[in-house]
Protein backbone atom coordinates (compact mmCIF):
# COMPACT_ATOMS: atom_id res chain seq x y z
CA UNK A 1 0.00 0.00 0.00
CA UNK A 2 1.35 3.43 -0.94
CA UNK A 3 2.14 5.81 1.91
CA UNK A 4 -0.35 8.56 1.19
CA UNK A 5 -3.01 10.83 2.67
CA UNK A 6 -6.21 10.23 0.69
CA UNK A 7 -9.26 12.14 1.89
CA UNK A 8 -11.96 9.48 2.44
CA UNK A 9 -14.71 12.10 2.08
CA UNK A 10 -13.69 13.08 -1.45
CA UNK A 11 -11.21 10.44 -2.63
CA UNK A 12 -8.65 13.17 -3.29
CA UNK A 13 -4.97 12.28 -2.81
CA UNK A 14 -3.62 15.06 -0.59
CA UNK A 15 0.00 14.07 -0.11
CA UNK A 16 2.26 11.13 -0.85
CA UNK A 17 5.42 10.04 0.92
CA UNK A 18 8.42 7.97 -0.09
CA UNK A 19 9.19 5.01 2.11
CA UNK A 20 12.42 5.20 4.06
CA UNK A 21 15.44 3.62 2.39
CA UNK A 22 17.39 0.81 4.03
CA UNK A 23 20.10 3.33 4.96
CA UNK A 24 17.56 5.68 6.55
CA UNK A 25 16.01 2.84 8.57
CA UNK A 26 19.47 1.83 9.76
CA UNK A 27 20.19 5.39 10.87
CA UNK A 28 16.95 5.57 12.86
CA UNK A 29 17.46 2.17 14.51
CA UNK A 30 20.97 3.14 15.59
CA UNK A 31 19.74 6.47 16.89
CA UNK A 32 17.08 4.65 18.94
CA UNK A 33 19.68 2.30 20.43
CA UNK A 34 22.09 5.16 21.23
CA UNK A 35 19.34 7.32 22.72
CA UNK A 36 18.10 4.51 24.94
CA UNK A 37 21.47 4.07 26.62
CA UNK A 38 21.28 7.61 28.00
CA UNK A 39 17.52 8.10 28.21
CA UNK A 40 16.97 5.05 30.44
CA UNK A 41 18.78 6.89 33.24
CA UNK A 42 16.64 10.04 32.95
CA UNK A 43 15.02 10.77 36.33
CA UNK A 44 11.26 10.27 36.59
CA UNK A 45 10.85 13.97 37.34
CA UNK A 46 12.36 14.88 33.97
CA UNK A 47 10.31 12.30 32.09
CA UNK A 48 7.19 13.56 33.84
CA UNK A 49 7.92 17.18 32.95
CA UNK A 50 8.32 16.28 29.28
CA UNK A 51 5.17 14.13 29.27
CA UNK A 52 3.17 16.94 30.87
CA UNK A 53 4.46 19.22 28.13
CA UNK A 54 3.24 16.74 25.50
CA UNK A 55 -0.20 16.83 27.16
CA UNK A 56 -0.24 20.63 26.99
CA UNK A 57 0.59 20.59 23.27
CA UNK A 58 -2.21 18.09 22.62
CA UNK A 59 -4.73 20.18 24.56
CA UNK A 60 -3.66 23.48 23.03
CA UNK A 61 -3.68 22.16 19.46
CA UNK A 62 -6.54 19.65 19.66
CA UNK A 63 -8.57 21.43 16.97
CA UNK A 64 -5.78 21.34 14.39
CA UNK A 65 -4.80 17.78 15.28
CA UNK A 66 -8.46 16.73 15.13
CA UNK A 67 -8.77 18.20 11.64
CA UNK A 68 -5.71 16.22 10.59
CA UNK A 69 -7.26 12.96 11.82
CA UNK A 70 -10.56 13.70 10.10
CA UNK A 71 -8.84 14.62 6.85
CA UNK A 72 -6.80 11.42 6.75
CA UNK A 73 -9.29 8.79 7.99
CA UNK A 74 -12.74 10.39 8.11
CA UNK A 75 -13.84 10.32 11.75
CA UNK A 76 -16.33 13.07 12.71
CA UNK A 77 -14.47 16.18 13.84
CA UNK A 78 -16.01 16.22 17.34
CA UNK A 79 -14.73 12.68 17.90
CA UNK A 80 -11.31 13.61 16.53
CA UNK A 81 -10.94 16.56 18.89
CA UNK A 82 -12.04 14.31 21.77
CA UNK A 83 -9.37 11.82 20.74
CA UNK A 84 -6.66 14.48 21.07
CA UNK A 85 -8.03 15.34 24.52
CA UNK A 86 -7.92 11.67 25.54
CA UNK A 87 -4.29 11.47 24.42
CA UNK A 88 -3.51 14.41 26.70
CA UNK A 89 -5.25 12.52 29.51
CA UNK A 90 -3.10 9.39 29.09
CA UNK A 91 0.05 11.52 28.99
CA UNK A 92 -0.93 13.19 32.27
CA UNK A 93 -1.95 9.89 33.84
CA UNK A 94 1.48 8.36 33.29
CA UNK A 95 3.32 11.59 34.08
CA UNK A 96 1.63 11.50 37.48
CA UNK A 97 1.60 7.74 38.16
CA UNK A 98 4.52 6.05 36.37
CA UNK A 99 7.01 6.43 39.21
CA UNK A 100 4.53 4.86 41.64
CA UNK A 101 3.68 2.01 39.24
CA UNK A 102 7.38 1.22 38.79
CA UNK A 103 8.61 1.76 42.35
CA UNK A 104 10.64 -1.05 43.92
CA UNK A 105 8.42 -3.60 45.64
CA UNK A 106 9.81 -5.01 48.89
CA UNK A 107 9.22 -8.72 49.47
CA UNK A 108 9.91 -10.43 52.81
CA UNK A 109 12.14 -13.49 52.33
CA UNK A 110 15.08 -15.08 54.15
CA UNK A 111 17.37 -12.46 52.57
CA UNK A 112 18.61 -9.40 54.43
CA UNK A 113 16.66 -7.50 51.78
CA UNK A 114 14.78 -8.62 48.71
CA UNK A 115 12.69 -6.66 46.30
CA UNK A 116 11.40 -6.39 42.74
CA UNK A 117 12.80 -3.69 40.46
CA UNK A 118 11.27 -2.63 37.13
CA UNK A 119 13.77 -1.61 34.45
CA UNK A 120 13.24 -0.54 30.81
CA UNK A 121 14.00 -2.96 28.00
CA UNK A 122 15.04 -0.75 25.07
CA UNK A 123 13.65 0.27 21.68
CA UNK A 124 10.09 -1.04 21.21
CA UNK A 125 8.44 -1.25 17.78
CA UNK A 126 4.79 -0.17 17.68
CA UNK A 127 2.75 -1.27 14.66
CA UNK A 128 -0.38 0.83 14.82
CA UNK A 129 -3.72 1.12 12.95
CA UNK A 130 -5.48 4.06 11.34
CA UNK A 131 -8.84 3.95 13.14
CA UNK A 132 -7.72 5.90 16.22
CA UNK A 133 -4.56 7.35 14.68
CA UNK A 134 -3.47 9.30 17.76
CA UNK A 135 -4.98 7.38 20.68
CA UNK A 136 -3.64 3.95 19.71
CA UNK A 137 -0.13 5.41 19.55
CA UNK A 138 -0.26 7.51 22.71
CA UNK A 139 -1.62 4.72 24.86
CA UNK A 140 1.57 2.82 23.96
CA UNK A 141 3.99 5.74 23.88
CA UNK A 142 3.10 7.44 27.18
CA UNK A 143 3.82 4.40 29.40
CA UNK A 144 6.74 3.23 27.24
CA UNK A 145 8.56 6.55 27.43
CA UNK A 146 7.77 7.02 31.12
CA UNK A 147 9.22 3.55 31.77
CA UNK A 148 12.48 4.63 30.12
CA UNK A 149 12.05 2.80 26.84
CA UNK A 150 12.24 4.46 23.43
CA UNK A 151 9.61 4.07 20.71
CA UNK A 152 9.67 3.28 17.00
CA UNK A 153 6.32 3.81 15.26
CA UNK A 154 5.29 1.99 12.10
CA UNK A 155 1.89 3.60 11.55
CA UNK A 156 -0.76 2.63 9.00
CA UNK A 157 0.15 3.82 5.52
CA UNK A 158 -3.02 5.93 5.12
CA UNK A 159 -2.27 8.21 8.10
CA UNK A 160 1.33 9.35 7.51
CA UNK A 161 0.70 12.97 8.47
CA UNK A 162 -0.74 11.85 11.81
CA UNK A 163 2.34 9.67 12.34
CA UNK A 164 4.71 12.57 11.71
CA UNK A 165 2.62 14.92 13.86
CA UNK A 166 2.88 12.52 16.81
CA UNK A 167 6.67 12.43 16.56
CA UNK A 168 6.66 16.22 16.44
CA UNK A 169 4.57 16.44 19.62
CA UNK A 170 7.17 14.43 21.55
CA UNK A 171 10.07 16.37 20.04
CA UNK A 172 8.51 19.71 20.92
CA UNK A 173 7.75 18.42 24.42
CA UNK A 174 11.49 18.09 25.01
CA UNK A 175 12.09 14.36 24.65
CA UNK A 176 15.59 13.73 23.27
CA UNK A 177 16.09 13.09 19.59
CA UNK A 178 15.56 9.37 19.01
CA UNK A 179 13.27 8.80 22.00
CA UNK A 180 10.27 8.52 19.69
CA UNK A 181 10.65 8.13 15.94
CA UNK A 182 8.15 7.57 13.15
CA UNK A 183 9.26 5.11 10.49
CA UNK A 184 7.51 5.80 7.19
CA UNK A 185 7.70 2.27 5.81
CA UNK A 186 5.31 -0.24 4.30
CA UNK A 187 4.25 -3.45 6.02
CA UNK A 188 6.87 -5.31 3.96
CA UNK A 189 9.62 -3.65 6.03
CA UNK A 190 8.29 -4.79 9.43
CA UNK A 191 9.91 -8.24 9.46
CA UNK A 192 13.44 -6.93 8.91
CA UNK A 193 12.99 -4.20 11.54
CA UNK A 194 11.58 -6.67 14.06
CA UNK A 195 14.43 -9.10 13.39
CA UNK A 196 16.99 -6.39 14.14
CA UNK A 197 18.65 -7.11 17.52
CA UNK A 198 18.41 -3.44 18.52
CA UNK A 199 14.60 -3.75 18.58
CA UNK A 200 13.82 -5.62 21.80
CA UNK A 201 10.01 -5.92 21.74
CA UNK A 202 6.90 -5.06 19.75
CA UNK A 203 3.31 -4.06 20.24
CA UNK A 204 0.62 -4.27 17.58
CA UNK A 205 -2.94 -3.11 17.38
CA UNK A 206 -4.64 -4.37 14.25
CA UNK A 207 -6.11 -7.34 12.47
CA UNK A 208 -5.81 -10.95 13.50
CA UNK A 209 -3.57 -11.86 10.49
CA UNK A 210 -1.26 -8.90 11.18
CA UNK A 211 -1.00 -9.87 14.83
CA UNK A 212 -0.27 -13.48 13.99
CA UNK A 213 2.50 -12.40 11.61
CA UNK A 214 4.20 -10.07 14.10
CA UNK A 215 3.89 -12.61 16.92
CA UNK A 216 5.45 -15.28 14.72
CA UNK A 217 8.39 -13.10 13.69
CA UNK A 218 9.01 -11.89 17.24
CA UNK A 219 8.62 -15.38 18.66
CA UNK A 220 11.44 -16.70 16.51
CA UNK A 221 13.67 -13.99 17.98
CA UNK A 222 12.39 -14.58 21.56
CA UNK A 223 11.05 -11.03 21.77
CA UNK A 224 8.17 -9.87 23.95
CA UNK A 225 4.97 -8.83 22.17
CA UNK A 226 1.64 -7.31 23.17
CA UNK A 227 -1.24 -7.78 20.72
CA UNK A 228 -4.60 -6.00 20.63
CA UNK A 229 -6.51 -7.50 17.74
CA UNK A 230 -10.06 -7.62 16.45
CA UNK A 231 -13.33 -7.92 18.27
CA UNK A 232 -16.90 -8.99 17.74
CA UNK A 233 -18.21 -7.53 20.95
CA UNK A 234 -21.59 -8.64 22.35
CA UNK A 235 -24.08 -6.13 23.78
CA UNK A 236 -26.65 -8.00 25.87
CA UNK A 237 -29.94 -6.50 27.04
CA UNK A 238 -32.03 -8.26 29.68
CA UNK A 239 -35.66 -7.47 30.73
CA UNK A 240 -34.68 -5.53 33.88
CA UNK A 241 -32.56 -3.05 31.91
CA UNK A 242 -33.48 0.57 31.30
CA UNK A 243 -34.50 -0.07 27.69
CA UNK A 244 -34.39 3.48 26.35
CA UNK A 245 -30.93 4.07 27.79
CA UNK A 246 -29.75 0.71 26.47
CA UNK A 247 -31.00 1.48 22.94
CA UNK A 248 -29.40 4.93 22.82
CA UNK A 249 -26.11 3.55 24.09
CA UNK A 250 -26.33 0.61 21.68
CA UNK A 251 -26.56 2.92 18.67
CA UNK A 252 -23.60 4.95 19.89
CA UNK A 253 -21.63 1.78 20.69
CA UNK A 254 -22.14 0.43 17.16
CA UNK A 255 -21.45 3.66 15.25
CA UNK A 256 -18.65 5.27 17.24
CA UNK A 257 -15.78 6.20 14.90
CA UNK A 258 -18.09 5.42 11.95
CA UNK A 259 -18.30 1.85 13.27
CA UNK A 260 -14.56 1.34 12.86
CA UNK A 261 -13.57 0.31 16.36
CA UNK A 262 -12.34 -3.01 17.71
CA UNK A 263 -14.41 -2.49 20.87
CA UNK A 264 -17.53 -1.26 19.09
CA UNK A 265 -20.58 -3.34 20.01
CA UNK A 266 -21.31 -5.51 16.98
CA UNK A 267 -23.73 -8.25 18.09
CA UNK A 268 -26.83 -7.16 20.00
CA UNK A 269 -28.33 -10.02 22.00
CA UNK A 270 -31.72 -9.15 23.44
CA UNK A 271 -34.07 -11.05 25.75
CA UNK A 272 -37.05 -12.34 23.79
CA UNK A 273 -39.71 -10.57 25.90
CA UNK A 274 -38.26 -7.12 25.11
CA UNK A 275 -36.78 -7.89 21.70
CA UNK A 276 -39.51 -6.37 19.50
CA UNK A 277 -39.44 -3.04 21.31
CA UNK A 278 -35.65 -2.94 21.27
CA UNK A 279 -35.55 -3.71 17.54
CA UNK A 280 -38.09 -1.03 16.70
CA UNK A 281 -36.34 1.69 18.68
CA UNK A 282 -32.86 0.64 17.59
CA UNK A 283 -33.73 0.65 13.88
CA UNK A 284 -35.45 4.02 14.21
CA UNK A 285 -32.39 5.60 15.83
CA UNK A 286 -29.99 4.05 13.30
CA UNK A 287 -32.10 5.48 10.48
CA UNK A 288 -32.06 8.92 12.11
CA UNK A 289 -28.25 9.22 12.21
CA UNK A 290 -26.91 12.22 10.32
CA UNK A 291 -24.50 11.13 7.56
CA UNK A 292 -22.26 13.67 5.88
CA UNK A 293 -19.05 15.69 5.79
CA UNK A 294 -17.09 14.71 8.91
CA UNK A 295 -15.74 18.25 9.21
CA UNK A 296 -19.27 19.45 10.09
CA UNK A 297 -19.99 19.43 13.82
CA UNK A 298 -23.48 17.98 13.30
CA UNK A 299 -22.28 14.91 11.38
CA UNK A 300 -22.68 11.63 13.27
CA UNK A 301 -21.52 9.21 10.55
CA UNK A 302 -18.68 10.09 8.19
CA UNK A 303 -16.96 8.05 5.49
CA UNK A 304 -15.12 4.81 6.09
CA UNK A 305 -11.35 5.12 5.91
CA UNK A 306 -10.72 3.37 2.57
CA UNK A 307 -12.65 2.04 -0.44
CA UNK A 308 -11.52 -1.48 0.49
CA UNK A 309 -13.35 -1.30 3.83
CA UNK A 310 -16.57 -0.38 1.98
CA UNK A 311 -16.08 -3.34 -0.37
CA UNK A 312 -15.44 -5.71 2.52
CA UNK A 313 -18.49 -4.52 4.44
CA UNK A 314 -20.75 -4.83 1.42
CA UNK A 315 -19.49 -8.38 0.85
CA UNK A 316 -20.15 -9.32 4.50
CA UNK A 317 -23.74 -8.04 4.26
CA UNK A 318 -24.30 -10.02 1.04
CA UNK A 319 -22.98 -13.19 2.69
CA UNK A 320 -25.25 -12.66 5.69
CA UNK A 321 -28.31 -12.29 3.43
CA UNK A 322 -27.26 -15.37 1.48
CA UNK A 323 -27.36 -17.39 4.71
CA UNK A 324 -30.86 -16.18 5.65
CA UNK A 325 -30.40 -12.75 7.25
CA UNK A 326 -32.77 -9.86 6.59
CA UNK A 327 -31.79 -6.22 6.20
CA UNK A 328 -34.09 -3.95 8.22
CA UNK A 329 -32.34 -0.75 7.19
CA UNK A 330 -29.28 0.19 5.15
CA UNK A 331 -27.20 -2.61 3.69
CA UNK A 332 -25.33 -0.81 0.94
CA UNK A 333 -22.88 1.93 0.08
CA UNK A 334 -24.24 5.41 -0.50
CA UNK A 335 -24.39 6.74 -4.04
CA UNK A 336 -22.16 9.75 -3.47
CA UNK A 337 -18.45 10.59 -3.62
CA UNK A 338 -16.35 9.16 -0.80
CA UNK A 339 -16.38 5.94 1.19
CA UNK A 340 -19.86 6.13 2.69
CA UNK A 341 -21.88 3.11 3.87
CA UNK A 342 -25.42 3.24 5.23
CA UNK A 343 -26.02 2.46 8.91
CA UNK A 344 -27.28 -1.11 8.68
CA UNK A 345 -29.29 -3.50 10.85
CA UNK A 346 -29.36 -7.24 10.15
CA UNK A 347 -31.73 -9.72 11.81
CA UNK A 348 -32.34 -13.48 11.53
CA UNK A 349 -28.60 -14.00 11.23
CA UNK A 350 -27.60 -17.67 11.39
CA UNK A 351 -25.35 -17.89 14.46
CA UNK A 352 -23.48 -20.79 12.84
CA UNK A 353 -22.61 -18.69 9.77
CA UNK A 354 -19.11 -17.14 9.81
CA UNK A 355 -20.46 -13.62 9.37
CA UNK A 356 -22.29 -13.83 12.71
CA UNK A 357 -19.02 -13.85 14.64
CA UNK A 358 -16.63 -12.06 12.27
CA UNK A 359 -15.53 -8.51 12.87
CA UNK A 360 -17.56 -6.00 10.86
CA UNK A 361 -15.58 -2.77 10.61
CA UNK A 362 -18.31 -0.28 9.82
CA UNK A 363 -21.84 0.73 10.89
CA UNK A 364 -23.42 -2.73 10.57
CA UNK A 365 -25.29 -4.21 13.55
CA UNK A 366 -26.62 -7.74 13.99
CA UNK A 367 -29.58 -8.44 16.31
CA UNK A 368 -30.19 -11.77 18.04
CA UNK A 369 -32.98 -13.05 20.32
CA UNK A 370 -32.16 -14.97 23.50
CA UNK A 371 -34.64 -17.00 25.53
CA UNK A 372 -32.73 -16.62 28.79
CA UNK A 373 -29.39 -15.58 30.27
CA UNK A 374 -27.81 -18.92 29.45
CA UNK A 375 -28.60 -18.57 25.74
CA UNK A 376 -27.45 -14.94 25.79
CA UNK A 377 -24.07 -15.96 27.17
CA UNK A 378 -23.81 -18.87 24.72
CA UNK A 379 -24.41 -16.55 21.75
CA UNK A 380 -22.05 -13.94 23.17
CA UNK A 381 -19.20 -16.43 23.54
CA UNK A 382 -19.76 -18.06 20.12
CA UNK A 383 -16.89 -16.21 18.47
CA UNK A 384 -13.13 -16.56 18.28
CA UNK A 385 -12.81 -13.01 19.59
CA UNK A 386 -12.87 -11.86 23.21
CA UNK A 387 -12.07 -8.16 23.48
CA UNK A 388 -14.91 -6.26 25.15
CA UNK A 389 -18.47 -7.06 26.22
CA UNK A 390 -21.44 -5.18 27.60
CA UNK A 391 -24.48 -6.44 29.51
CA UNK A 392 -27.52 -4.47 30.56
CA UNK A 393 -29.39 -5.73 33.60
CA UNK A 394 -30.38 -4.44 37.01
CA UNK A 395 -30.54 -7.93 38.53
CA UNK A 396 -27.48 -8.46 40.80
CA UNK A 397 -27.47 -12.19 40.13
CA UNK A 398 -27.42 -11.67 36.38
CA UNK A 399 -24.68 -9.06 36.68
CA UNK A 400 -22.54 -11.54 38.63
CA UNK A 401 -23.13 -14.27 36.05
CA UNK A 402 -22.15 -12.02 33.13
CA UNK A 403 -19.00 -10.88 34.95
CA UNK A 404 -18.02 -14.48 35.60
CA UNK A 405 -18.93 -16.12 32.29
CA UNK A 406 -18.46 -13.65 29.44
CA UNK A 407 -15.21 -14.53 27.66
CA UNK A 408 -13.68 -11.10 27.15
CA UNK A 409 -10.93 -8.81 28.39
CA UNK A 410 -13.54 -6.45 29.83
CA UNK A 411 -17.16 -6.59 30.93
CA UNK A 412 -19.16 -3.38 31.19
CA UNK A 413 -22.45 -3.58 33.10
CA UNK A 414 -25.05 -0.97 32.07
CA UNK A 415 -22.49 1.01 30.08
CA UNK A 416 -20.54 1.18 26.83
CA UNK A 417 -17.15 -0.48 26.47
CA UNK A 418 -14.40 2.15 26.43
CA UNK A 419 -10.71 2.35 27.26
CA UNK A 420 -9.58 4.35 30.27
CA UNK A 421 -5.95 5.08 31.28
CA UNK A 422 -6.78 3.99 34.85
CA UNK A 423 -7.94 0.49 33.82
CA UNK A 424 -6.15 -2.30 31.94
CA UNK A 425 -7.18 -2.86 28.32
CA UNK A 426 -6.79 -5.96 26.16
CA UNK A 427 -8.41 -9.20 25.09
CA UNK A 428 -8.46 -12.97 25.24
CA UNK A 429 -8.81 -15.69 22.60
CA UNK A 430 -8.06 -14.32 19.10
CA UNK A 431 -8.37 -10.74 20.33
CA UNK A 432 -4.78 -10.90 21.51
CA UNK A 433 -2.79 -10.98 24.72
CA UNK A 434 -1.06 -8.63 27.11
CA UNK A 435 -2.51 -5.43 28.48
CA UNK A 436 -2.23 -1.73 27.83
CA UNK A 437 -2.95 1.14 30.25
CA UNK A 438 -2.95 1.34 34.06
CA UNK A 439 -0.05 -0.25 35.99
CA UNK A 440 -0.42 -3.47 33.96
CA UNK A 441 0.34 -1.67 30.69
CA UNK A 442 3.48 0.10 31.86
CA UNK A 443 4.87 -3.19 33.19
CA UNK A 444 4.55 -5.04 29.87
CA UNK A 445 7.82 -3.66 28.49
CA UNK A 446 10.07 -3.76 31.53
CA UNK A 447 12.45 -6.26 33.04
CA UNK A 448 10.77 -7.39 36.24
CA UNK A 449 14.01 -8.01 38.09
CA UNK A 450 14.30 -9.95 41.35
CA UNK A 451 16.93 -8.51 43.71
CA UNK A 452 18.16 -10.63 46.65
CA UNK A 453 20.73 -9.29 49.12
CA UNK A 454 22.26 -11.62 51.69
CA UNK A 455 23.73 -10.78 55.07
Amino acid sequence: MAIASINPTTGETLKTFSALSAAQIEEKLQLAADTFRAYRHTPFADRSRMMQSAAEILDNEKQELGQLMTTEMGKPIKAAVSEAEKCAWVCRYYAENAERHLADQLVETNAQKSYVRFQPLGPVLAVMPWNFPFWQVFRFAAPALMAGNVGLLKHASNVPQCALAIEEVFTRAGFPQGAFQTLLVGSDAVEKILNDPRVVAATLTGSEPAGSSVASIAGKQIKKTVLELGGSDPFIVMPSANLDEAVTTAVKARTINNGQSCIAAKRFIVAREIYEEFERKFVSQMQALRIGDPMEESTEIGPLATPQIVDDLEEQVKKAVATGARVLTGGKRLNRPGNFFEPTVLVDVDITAPVSCEETFGPVAMLFRADDIHEAIRIANATQFGLGSAAWTNEPGEQAKFIEELEAGSVFINGMVASDPRLPFGGVKHSGYGRELAEFGIREFVNIKTVWIGG
